[in-house]
């Protein structure tokens, strides 16, 4: 992994890194095949704003411990990750003092499959979580919203890069990944501290 030539995106309430070669091409392509071929897709039914509609990718969900995680109405039971992701998670982790223990991967089958606007705020994820992104498969546009100042501001995220939103980002940015037609199949591996069931309060 590469974590030579960060790029600061914002410095304004938490910092927002891009590593935009943290994984090599061969490297990334490999991780994405394998993904492909041995996590549990699924694609879930939300609720939002009182209506359930059909997530617009798939995901997958797995940690180190038994965790859950509830998002927009949604519950999720984290599956053991394989060692090659515990592998990557334990680098990352001592790379850049991270505290990472799950990981939900989101599937985009194409430019169509999206995601909108949110936080990573959950309770499940501690008052201040940093969170990582790393995407594998198409470059996609990402969308970043500084709910103070009302910024807005889009980047590129090619495939092999990390995208790392340290504390305490998620209480004032919001992120999403608008629908982009002419993109291909892209896989994002996102990384967050999670507690155990009961540790926190609802």
């Amino acid at each position: 992994m590469n974590f030579s030539n960060g790029r600061i995106i914002a410095q304004e309430d938490g910092k927002i890194t891009m590593y935009e070669d943290c994984l090599g091409d061969d490297e990334a392509r490999s991780l994405m095949t394998t993904l492909l071929a041995s996590m549990n897709w699924q694609q879930h039914w939300v609720t939002v704003f009182g209506k359930s509609h059909p997530q617009p990718r798939l995901t997958a969900f797995c940690a180190a411990e038994p965790l859950a995680y509830r998002y927009s109405g949604l519950l999720l039971r984290a599956s053991p990750w394989p060692s090659y992701l515990s592998a990557l998670v334990e680098e990352l982790n001592g790379a850049l003092g991270t505290q990472w223990n799950s990981c939900l991967l989101n599937r985009y089958r194409d430019g169509r499959d999206a995601m909108g606007w949110h936080a990573d705020d959950e309770p499940e994820l501690g008052p201040d979580p940093d969170v990582g992104i790393l995407s594998l498969g198409a470059t996609r546009r990402f969308a970043l919203h500084h709910k103070p100042s009302g910024l807005r501001t889009r980047l590129l995220l090619p495939s092999g890069s990390l995208l790392l939103m340290r504390a305490p980002c998620q209480r004032f940015w919001r992120h999403a990944l608008p629908r982009m037609v002419s993109s291909g199949p892209r896989i994002s591996l996102t990384f967050r501290p999670m507690m155990a069931p009961g540790s926190h309060t609802t």
